[in-house]
């Protein structure tokens, strides 16, 4: 009788060892700013489709992407859930650069890695030393470094023929068209943009200023009011993405200006509308900005953060110009 019950409880054993271990199964919170974003929704639909693609029989990813509305409230409310709900990682767009740390220490006071996306946090001195990435090593920022993109639409503008200016009076003159004015990606941009052309020697003049808050219709009402106001006198329309680009190019076709003879235009994220509105000469350029990199980046992160790994604190991509 014993015999018989030690070779059951052998067999059992061996059958236990040979049957395969279940797959992890982790829980993964994405928080987006808001998803009526062009760029975003590019962004966060690779990111969702590579992270499964990477998913293996040892190991599977519950993603939950949630929408914020660009309201940092209820993007605090859906951390505060994806807490309560015990996620394994968080990928973080930010609402609000500058309620970063209230955030960031709420996650981190969990134990929750912490992938922060697109929107850089920066510290008390506006450099990139964001205390709450460089003193943990279960936090990190993904992204590009937007003084990269606006010196190539600058440098796209000082590489034509006539440098951007159009009636030849010495100058180059401009609107800017930003988007948010908190955001350091729009502060960046639009200083670089003109510091690029100012570092190769030309003149330049700024017409007007104005945000646009990424959008298409905010841009084409600003760059129809300015064409209005300032005619001819417009020779260059810098815009902070490619949305507002867009609107801007349908304000320049209203008001009868044509985009390479007597107007440049420039935007950013080389979207397909945009760029093949670059071939087809109704923009003058865009800058690449790589959702597919960056997306893939901050999954590659995320996952080694689930396994336990250190980050870095910083993984940067780089920005690609685009012209005809």
């Amino acid at each position: 009788m014993k015999k018989s019950m030690l070779f059951v409880l052998a067999l059992v054993f061996v059958l236990a060892c040979a049957l395969p271990a279940a797959a992890k199964d982790y829980k993964v919170g994405v928080a987006i700013y808001q998803f009526d974003d062009n760029f975003m929704t590019l962004y966060r639909n690779e990111l969702q489709d590579y992270m499964k693609s990477l998913e293996t029989d040892d190991e599977k990813y519950d993603i939950t992407i949630v929408d914020g509305k660009n309201d940092m409230a209820e993007q605090s409310n859906q951390i505060d859930n994806f807490i309560t709900q015990g996620m394994d990682v968080i990928i973080l767009n930010l609402v609000q650069t500058s309620s970063a740390d209230a955030i960031i220490d709420k996650i981190v006071a969990n134990e929750i890695p912490l992938i922060l996306i697109n929107r850089e946090p920066l510290g008390d001195d506006g450099d990139e030393s964001y205390a709450g990435i460089l003193d943990n090593a279960n936090v990190c920022y993904v992204g590009a470094d937007a003084r990269q993109s606006g010196t190539y639409q600058g440098e796209i503008v000082a590489e034509l023929e006539n440098h951007g200016d159009i009636n030849g009076d010495g100058k180059i003159s401009y609107i800017m068209i930003e988007g948010d004015p908190e955001n350091i990606d729009a502060q960046y941009r639009t200083e670089f943009s003109v510091k690029a052309l100012v570092d190769a020697g030309f003149e330049v003049e700024e017409l007007d200023d104005q945000v646009g808050n990424w959008a298409q219709a905010k841009g084409q009402e600003i760059a129809a009011n300015d064409l209005s106001k300032f005619g001819d006198a417009i020779e260059v329309i810098f815009c902070n993405n490619d949305a507002m680009a867009l609107g801007a190019a349908a304000a320049i076709q209203a008001a009868g200006r044509k985009v390479g003879e007597d107007i440049y235009l420039l935007g950013v994220d080389a979207l397909a509308e945009c760029v093949e509105m670059v071939e087809n000469g109704e923009m003058t350029g865009t800058v690449l900005n790589d959702h597919i990199g960056q997306s893939h980046q901050a999954v590659d992160a995320a996952i080694a953060a689930l396994h336990g790994e250190e980050l870095q604190n910083y993984y940067w991509v780089d920005y690609v110009k685009v012209t005809k």
